[in-house]
């Protein structure tokens, strides 16, 4: 199976994988805070955005294994360009 990755000719580019993975942090507390307030469908949708953000990230992430890239070892060059 070709993942859009592929098919686009685009290598894996790990400060999207970062933004993904804020943004899933974002929606998880939005929807905690949602649940504390009793607004349970608003807390659904944002869980289920807080998912959607986590697995587009692990996408990223298991793209950029496979072709090779190197992780920087300082994590805070990641958000260099944010």
């Amino acid at each position: 199976m070709t993942s859009i990755f592929e098919a686009w000719g685009v290598r894996a580019d790990l400060s999207e994988a970062a933004r993904q993975l804020e943004l899933a942090v974002h929606d998880a507390q939005v929807a905690f805070d949602c649940i504390a307030l009793g607004e349970i469908d608003r807390a659904q949708t944002y869980a289920i955005t807080a998912r959607t953000a986590a697995d587009a990230a692990e996408t990223v992430l298991r793209v950029a294994l496979a072709d090779g890239i190197a992780f920087p070892a300082d994590p805070v060059a990641l958000h260099a360009d944010l």
